[in-house]
């Protein structure tokens, strides 16, 4: 037998020989194609190779493309597990001319691959046409030998692809598989079509002219070939059976499905281990490309996935969560094709064992309600839908689960019902939303994220990509028709940019279109938590909304916003270690050259503190581990051990972002929707260069890593090299050297100081005593300086105390035009006198106010310093009329 795994090898090595570019899968979400939840085709990664918009060093290429078809019109889910050839997830094998080769040399390596290189017995391949393509036709009897009963006229579109109303466009030719007359079914193109016996099993489809409005305007300058066959269905073929989930993949998952739940994977319970495997693959690859269970977007797509094959775990009697245990399984099947499973394993688990854990919980209670809800019907009866919504609202049953429930009975649901519902449901949020105080600058925010949804944040695995622009603002006004100039607030359905939340600044970058917009994107906001609003200048064109739009970030912005935000990690984690548990994110800021982040603590850290703290940090990101991401409720993600960040606002799945080790424990687990590093070697470098007070039990730490560390650290390395050579010394002999320098300076300023202190005293000794005189019953020493340090005033004072015995001594000095006033009264005489009173009178003739001190010294001071004398004649007055002590 050949393996599917076989099969795919042998496809892409015999066009590679044929000198096809071997092109890797590209990720399941389409960074081209707004338009697409997610790639549905082998041809929608080089859609933009095929209209023009993108060159690449090749001209003709194969692929085994993931493909996706479980939402909007390409939606295959509600027949998953029941027939032998629907998938939510499958394989597209593709080879692609880009106006090299066209039918002839597409039709011969198809013929060739087929019968040659598979042996595949020509009696049973049956082609189609166009019915107008006779090109085609002929070519079929040419190359292949087919006759002409054998090649099927197709007078509808099922023969005629276009990529859309507007672009290339040309007619199909497809090959059909004969599974033999025991099979029910005719041949395509006839009444029994629909049967079994005749399976499509390659599309040729060849591009050949451009079409506008869905009308044809005229040809390609260079015809094209996109070709697609699906590796299941070809497996069936080669393996020589007519189900796909009989063909050697398919069976392996089924039977570990089987083994694990106990039960048989025949009769009964064939349907649910066909959902289980189908499912199983499909949420694999979606979580290891990025997507994540949601309540919106291609992550809710991916929950109604996964409960679905839950549901089916539960139906088969597994009492415990079952899907995460078959993904070793799924790896060991595909993981050689596809690496990214292989590295995305630990991911894959801890999701489906998340959600599947989550959803155990509610799905007894609301199978519960169903069951009550739905046993007054019988067949050929309907559910309300009231009651559906009610399911999906408490329960979180997807409307399609409710379905797929009820299937077995017959039972069908009131989608208008379910549909008036979700809409009662919005117009009561949007009424409390109202009441709840929130902005009136808001409500045009609310407007838009009520009509097109939340924004798709796609930056977590991408730099760039495509978006749909829903709408576009001036002034906070929403805009009807297109703008061309100034500054605009830009809203697209899925966006690569980060909006600023978390303390993380949002992203910077340029949005572009084929109609010629540019602009320039400085920031981007959050409005509401959940549109991402790009504030963008208009540098050239006209942007509208329905445009779709190019959007690349500023990488190197971003690289560096992601260094800083994964080291506010590291950071508080190594608080924590270094200064206890108590250590909490009071506050953050994630910029592109820097990062500050503010934390609980009563003191300042110690140098040795942050020496500790520092060396901490660059351990981990010596050590380049990589940086885990899990998504868990709230709750559990607190009860694991993960801190909630400061400020940050949590909806019903967070993202826990794992980093480093120590002492066999993970290093740091926090909550964040942050973008981060792959791994922590990406920080390069981790320096602190700033600790202060915010405010009573608030520290804050500014520190930068990688390449503006590294050059802080050489600016300050040139400063001491410079330093060095000033002091004609090594720079490790500078901080001695400096000390010695500072010592001798402080000895030369008290030097200074008594220099000074002798000459304003007149040279000291007794000249200087005898200013002592006798006001009223008091001794009293009066001076006036000019040009004395006012911070030796109080110590001139002593010495005129002591000088006294028992007296009063004022001291007033001048320095440029401003007066000093200084005022002691000695020991004995302080209870009689107020030093506080003298200085305030003195201060009055200074032009000043108030003064203050201690009854025994008192100091103040005024603009008027050319009345120094008269400041020492009002004191002398007012200790003249100080009574004398009893």
């Amino acid at each position: 037998m050949t393996s599917t795994n076989d099969i795919r090898r042998s496809f892409l090595d015999y066009f590679e020989s044929a000198g096809h570019a071997r092109v890797p899968s590209a990720p399941l979400i389409p960074h081209n194609d707004p338009t697409l939840m997610f790639v549905n085709a082998g041809m929608v990664p080089f859609k933009n190779v095929f209209t023009g918009l993108e060159t690449r060093p090749y001209s003709t290429a194969t692929s085994s493309q993931k493909c996706v078809r479980a939402g909007g019109k390409h939606n295959d889910l509600d027949n998953v597990g029941y027939t032998a050839r629907h998938h939510t997830f499958f394989e597209m094998l593709g080879n692609f001319s880009f106006g090299d080769y066209f039918k002839d040399q597409a039709i011969t390596h198809a013929w060739t691959l087929l019968t040659k290189e598979w042996g595949l017995d020509w009696k049973r391949l049956t082609a189609t046409v166009y019915h107008t393509d006779d090109e085609a036709f002929e070519l079929w009897k040419k190359i292949a030998g087919l006759p002409e009963e054998r090649i099927i006229r197709i007078a509808t579109k099922d023969n005629f692809w276009a990529m859309g109303p507007d672009g290339p466009c040309g007619p199909c030719s497809e090959i059909f598989y004969d599974h033999g007359d025991h099979i029910p079914g005719g041949p395509p193109g006839s009444p029994n079509e629909d049967g079994d016996r005749f399976v499509e099993i390659w599309n040729l489809v060849f591009m050949q002219y451009l079409q506008e409005n869905d009308v044809r305007v005229g040809d390609l300058p260079k015809p094209s070939i996109d070709t697609g066959m699906g590796l299941e269905r070809i497996a069936a073929v080669m393996q020589g059976v007519t189900d796909n989930y009989d063909t050697d993949t398919f069976k392996a998952l089924i039977a570990e499905s089987g083994a694990l739940t106990g039960t048989a994977t025949t009769g009964g319970s064939q349907a649910s281990h066909r959902v289980i495997a189908d499912h199983l693959r499909t949420s694999g690859f979606l979580v290891a490309d990025g997507v994540l269970p949601a309540n919106e977007g291609r992550g809710y797509v991916l929950r109604r996935i996964m409960r679905r094959a839950m549901r089916h775990a539960q139906l088969l009697g597994s009492k415990d969560p079952l899907m995460h245990r078959l993904v070793p399984s799924l790896v060991a099947e595909m993981g050689g094709a596809f690496p990214e499973l292989v590295r995305a394993r630990p991911l894959i688990e801890a999701t489906l064992l998340q959600e599947e854990t989550r959803f155990r919980k509610t799905l007894v209670n609301g199978l519960k309600l169903l069951d009550e809800a739905s046993a007054p019907l019988s067949e050929g009866g309907t559910l309300e839908g009231e009651t559906a919504f009610k399911l999906y609202d408490t329960f979180g049953f997807p409307y399609d689960l409710t379905e797929d429930a009820l299937r077995p009975r017959g039972i069908a649901v009131d989608r208008a019902g379910f549909d008036a519902a979700m809409a009662q449901q919005k117009a009561a949020a949007r009424a409390a939303w109202k009441g709840s105080g929130a902005k009136a600058s808001d409500d045009v925010w609310y407007d838009i994220a009520e009509r097109v949804g939340s924004t798709e944040f796609t930056g977590y695995s991408s730099d760039k990509g495509e978006g749909e622009v829903v709408a576009v603002l001036v002034d906070g006004v929403e805009q009807i028709g297109r703008v061309g100039s100034g500054n605009v607030q830009i809203v697209v359905n899925q966006t690569p940019f980060y909006g600023e939340s978390g303390g993380q600044m949002g992203d910077a970058g340029t949005i572009t279109s084929l109609g010629g917009l540019r602009a320039a994107v400085s920031d981007t906001a959050k409005p509401l938590g959940r549109l991402h609003a790009h504030q963008a200048t208009i540098e050239a064109g006209s942007v509208g909304v329905g445009d779709v739009v190019q959007l690349a970030i500023d990488v190197d912005r971003r690289t560096r916003l992601r260094a800083n935000h994964s080291a506010t990690h590291l950071l508080h984690a190594a608080l924590r270690h270094r200064l206890g548990g108590h250590v909490t994110q009071k506050g953050s800021l994630v910029a592109p050259d820097r990062l500050r982040f503010d934390y609980s603590h009563p003191s300042a850290l110690s140098a040795e503190d942050i020496a500790a703290v520092e060396a901490e940090v660059n351990a981990r990101i010596r050590e380049n581990a990589a940086v885990g991401t899990r998504l868990m409720t709230p709750d559990d993600a607190v009860a694991a051990g993960a801190l909630a960040l400061f400020g940050e606002k949590y909806g019903d799945e967070v993202r826990v972002l794992n980093m480093g080790r120590m002492d066999d424990a993970d290093y740091s687990v926090e909550l964040c929707g942050g973008t981060h590093v792959s791994a922590l070697g990406d920080i390069a470098l981790f320096k602190i260069i700033g600790e202060s007070a915010v405010s009573s039990g608030v520290r804050r730490i500014e520190a930068l890593t990688g390449e503006a560390a590294r050059q802080w650290l050489n600016t300050r390395d040139m400063a001491l090299r410079s330093a060095a050579a000033t002091l004609k010394a090594t720079p490790d002999d500078v901080p001695a050297r400096v000390m010695a320098l500072v010592e001798a300076n402080r000895a030369l300023e008290r030097q200074l100081a008594e220099a000074k202190k002798a000459l304003a005293l007149g040279g000291g000794g007794p000249a200087a005593a005898a200013q002592a005189e006798q006001v009223g019953a008091y001794k009293f020493e009066g001076q006036a300086l000019d040009g004395f340090d006012s911070k030796g005033l109080r110590g001139l004072v002593d010495e005129a105390k002591t000088r006294l015995g028992s007296g009063v001594a004022a001291i007033v000095t001048s320095v440029d035009g401003r007066a000093t006033l200084a005022v002691g009264v000695t020991e004995d005489l302080a209870g009689q006198i107020s030093a506080v009173d003298l200085v305030r009178a003195g201060v009055a003739v200074l032009g000043g106010q108030g003064g203050g001190g201690r009854p025994d010294m008192a100091q103040g001071g005024g603009p008027d310093g050319d009345k120094a004398k008269g400041a020492l004649d009002a004191i002398r007055a007012a200790l003249a009329r100080e009574p004398v002590a009893a």
